[in-house]
């Protein structure tokens, strides 16, 4: 159970750390389709900066601030990319889910491209040793070995930076006037004008924040779950979005959705390690495809959970509307 703890720590971390990004664009009033395409151009970022540091064997000694710094650009990355999204939709007015997806096929071949250009024979795989960044501590060893196993031993930092975003997120929506600010841009765009407010100033903040956040969490997704990166994050943007629609675009129950997408995720991927599962898969495997449903159970539930949860969703009112007020 505990390896099953901590290997769904490596999925719900990035859904809820993405699910946050989306939900910093959407209080402000922009519908981030894009997460996916943030992602994968975050992930190539930061996979590509680890892979040339660790070829020149720099900050060997110090692997956590080489992640750390690789996540920063990861961050910088998806925002620089989000941009677009943001010209497109706030400045020319576009239609936001056109222009999101057509960014996500942007994504996929920039990365594709770029990986090729700057790697030996044409490369699309970008290598990396993941090991390093564990964090390989004993600190609970031996009171709390289960626990230690899934937080301090197999762990990565990124489990602690992932709540300390949570953290300040909540915080910034619910407790800041840049928050409150945020959301009534979202929600009546024509009377946060009327009061003052600059609308295209915070829903431009809005998705560039949403692009750094989602940056970051492609580096979150791709790093523990492989030694290499080849382009895609496998449709997990798309899950993030899911989290943040059965989340209500409210911190703490995109935590939860997270955890409950994060956990079938997980069992989709360790489903081996359940000796009543393999016995089942044996015995029965001829009959009916088990690997095959367990591994398809993440969008399964997806689908489930949407179909269920549509008709109660609450979106920021304005959220997609592109704002054309008098006097901007």
């Amino acid at each position: 159970m505990a390896f099953f703890i901590s290997q769904a720590m490596f999925f719900i971390i990035p859904l809820l750390i993405v699910a946050l990004a989306g939900m910093f664009s959407e209080k402000s009033g922009t519908v981030n389709i894009a997460l996916e395409g943030l992602m994968v151009i975050g992930a190539f970022v930061g996979t590509f900066f680890v892979n040339r540091m660790q070829a020149i064997g720099f900050l060997d000694g110090a692997p956590q601030f080489l992640l750390i710094i690789s996540l920063l650009l990861a961050g910088i990355g998806g925002a620089v990319f989000s941009a677009l999204l943001g010209f497109l939709a706030i400045n020319m007015r576009a239609n936001q889910v056109i222009g999101g997806t057509a960014l996500n096929l942007l994504a996929g071949a920039l990365a594709i491209f770029l990986a090729r250009q700057l790697q030996e024979n044409n490369a699309v795989q970008i290598s990396y040793n993941k090991e390093v960044f564990r964090l390989k501590s004993g600190f609970l060893e031996d009171i709390f070995p289960n626990i230690n196993y899934i937080f301090f031993d197999q762990a990565y930092i990124t489990l602690y930076i992932g709540i300390i975003i949570l953290i300040i997120s909540t915080i910034v929506i619910y407790k800041t006037k840049f928050g409150l600010r945020l959301s009534a841009c979202g929600e009546h765009p024509e009377a946060a004008q009327s009061v003052g407010i600059n609308v295209y100033r915070y829903r431009w903040t809005g998705v560039i924040i949403s692009g750094f956040l989602g940056g970051l969490g492609g580096l979150v997704y791709a790093l523990p779950i492989s030694v290499s990166f080849e382009g895609t994050v496998a449709g997990y943007g798309f899950l993030a979005l899911a989290v943040l629609i059965f989340g209500q675009w409210k911190p703490m129950r995109i935590l939860l959705a997270a955890i409950f997408f994060g956990m079938f995720k997980a069992l989709s991927v360790t489903f081996f390690s359940f000796d009543w599962i393999s016995n089942l898969i044996e015995q029965y495997e001829s009959v009916i495809p088990f690997g095959t449903i367990f591994r398809i159970l993440p969008y399964l539930a997806t689908m489930v959970v949407l179909a269920i949860s549509s008709k109660k969703s609450k979106a920021p009112k304005a959220s997609g509307i592109p704002f054309n007020f008098k006097g901007n």
